[in-house]
């Protein structure tokens, strides 16, 4: 059974609604406690790090994910999700995150040579990737829809298993044994998108 977190941060409804088209029962889960039980679990988030790490805190879903990592069972973190992963964001002042993987979450670069960016991200675009069982089945580069400020700098190249191109290369997935993540949206990128849920769900 897979969960998805809610702490009231999440497009928890369109996350849902592309586990239903692919035939898998979901649970919109709030109860801390009961994470444990499932067999996988998703960090949805949508908004600023910031308020979501200070939701899962005041819930009591901050320990109950860490722990939950520390099982060794999957977890995906999904845009914003996927930010609360590292150690740290610099998005309105410096705040703390799960630290589940080394590194932290920076906004785009506009100045010098990116002074034509335009920020929020927000469409469609590439992400090329590794050989990953996230993505199997996919090409190597394939599009996938975005919508986001900041992005996440690893402190491993090895926990960054996709990157995609805005202005300059950025990752936008990454993994770290059973922990992984994707900064776009996969309920909103069509069949690529449900593709990387159906392999997370064959995991």
């Amino acid at each position: 059974m897979i969960a998805i977190v809610d702490y009231n941060m999440g497009n928890l409804a369109s996350v849902k609604n592309a586990f239903d088209l692919l035939g898998e029962k979901v649970i919109v889960e709030s109860d801390p406690e009961k994470l444990k039980s499932y067999d996988r679990i998703i960090l949805p988030g949508v908004g600023a790090f910031g308020d979501a790490m200070e939701h899962l805190r005041e819930r009591g879903m901050d320990e109950a994910v860490r722990e939950y990592a520390a099982s060794g069972k999957y977890l995906l973190g999904i845009c914003l999700g996927m930010q609360l992963l590292f150690e740290s964001s610099e998005e309105f002042g410096i705040s703390e995150g799960l630290g589940l993987i080394q590194g932290r979450v920076v906004a785009f670069d506009t100045s010098r040579f990116h002074t034509s960016l335009k920020v929020p991200h927000m469409g469609w675009n590439r992400m090329f990737t590794t050989d990953h069982a996230l993505f199997k089945g996919l090409d190597e580069a394939h599009y996938l829809y975005f919508v986001h400020s900041y992005h996440a700098l690893c402190a491993s190249q090895k926990d960054s298993i996709g990157e995609s191109v805005y202005g300059y290369r950025f990752s936008s997935a990454v993994a770290h044994e059973n922990v992984m993540g994707i900064q776009p949206h996969p309920e909103k990128s069509h069949d690529n998108g449900l593709t990387i849920l159906k392999n997370f769900i064959n995991l």
